[in-house]
């Protein structure tokens, strides 16, 4: 245990073989002479980061709590100190603005609208391998960000369904998804695809989304279809030794796409309904949903965890930072 760091347990904790998920870390009063000091916090992770790192492989997302991270700077400070390489958000589908440094908004759709649970950016031939969150503005009701276990959803899933999950690991899924021109701040995953492809130029577009593995038909409303597959959606964690379920299958219930028509099996044959909406009640099951306090931050291994959002009518601000 990193002795500057105090691993504490709370309500909304899940326990997975004795192991406590998400992990969450305070200041350590008895070490640390003035604990919530941001350039206390950023030199501790530092000096303690192959703890860190351990942890966060254990247990797949780790909560800091009780620091005084207020402000995007001080969390652009607090994904610095951990020294990954920044990953670059191309392709992506939610609109994001820069804050500052590596911090962008976590997506800029109203906060009454939900968000479904996803790996980032697991449609992308790259996807990032860990991520940040930081909550500036605390939502007083609803607004958390629920993380579930990957392995775990695949297990039951693969139990409950056994052929079409057999069917997902050889023939993956296709994405039709629709793009409008610009973007539309009404929905999680309404980024035009003139951001998402960073140009107004169509043939420029094409080409930078054949790159990510994404075919794009063009609508005579100067939207476009966003074709991506067949997609690998049950991928294996070699540093773990398990299977993942590393979809986004789901996410777009919520904000006007039919997951049965929007989705299809690799080879083009539809999704069950019944499959869908029973792999989401399988994941709501499993996740757990903490409450925001200003000045938290999350650490989520990309690769062992899926996130959502849940809705919120108060105000709410939460950052994110993405990294390789």
């Amino acid at each position: 245990m990193g002795d500057q760091f105090l691993e504490v347990q709370i309500p909304q904790q899940r326990t997975y073989n004795s192991i406590p998920f998400p992990s969450v870390l305070s200041p350590n009063p008895t070490t640390i002479a003035v604990p919530s000091s941001v350039s206390h916090l950023t030199e501790t992770i530092k000096t303690q980061k192959p703890f860190l790192d351990s942890l966060l492989h254990k247990t797949g997302a780790v909560l800091f709590k009780g620091f005084d991270v207020k402000t995007a700077q001080d969390f652009n400070e607090v994904v610095e100190a951990f020294g990954y390489e920044e990953f670059p958000y191309e392709g992506g589908r939610a609109p994001r603005t820069n804050v500052v440094g590596r911090v962008f908004t976590s997506n800029e759709s109203p906060p009454d609208q939900k968000i479904g649970f996803h790996h980032e950016m697991a449609q992308a031939p790259e996807s990032p391998s860990e991520l940040f969150f930081f909550c500036e503005v605390a939502p007083t009701s609803g607004g958390e960000t629920p993380i579930v276990l990957s392995h775990i959803v695949y297990e039951r899933i693969r139990h409950k369904y056994p052929k079409f999950v057999e069917k997902l690991e050889k023939h993956g899924l296709i994405y039709s998804l629709l793009l409008q021109e610009d973007d539309d701040l009404s929905s999680p995953i309404g980024r035009g695809w003139k951001s998402t492809f960073s140009t107004q130029d169509k043939s420029v577009a094409e080409e930078r989304a054949a790159k990510l593995g994404i075919k794009l038909e063009w609508m005579e409303d100067g939207g476009v279809k966003r074709i991506a597959g067949p997609v690998t959606i049950i991928k294996y964690d070699k540093s773990r030794q398990r299977r993942i379920w590393f979809t986004s299958m789901v996410d777009c219930e919520d904000v006007g796409h039919d997951p049965v028509k929007a989705i299809t099996f690799g080879d083009w044959t539809p999704l069950p309904a019944d499959f869908c909406y029973d792999c989401l009640e399988i994941i709501e099951e499993e996740c757990v949903a903490i409450p925001w306090q200003e000045g938290d931050v999350l650490l989520i291994d990309n690769w062992a965890v899926l996130h959502g959002r849940r809705p919120t009518n108060s105000p709410r601000r939460v950052l994110a930072s993405l990294c390789k």
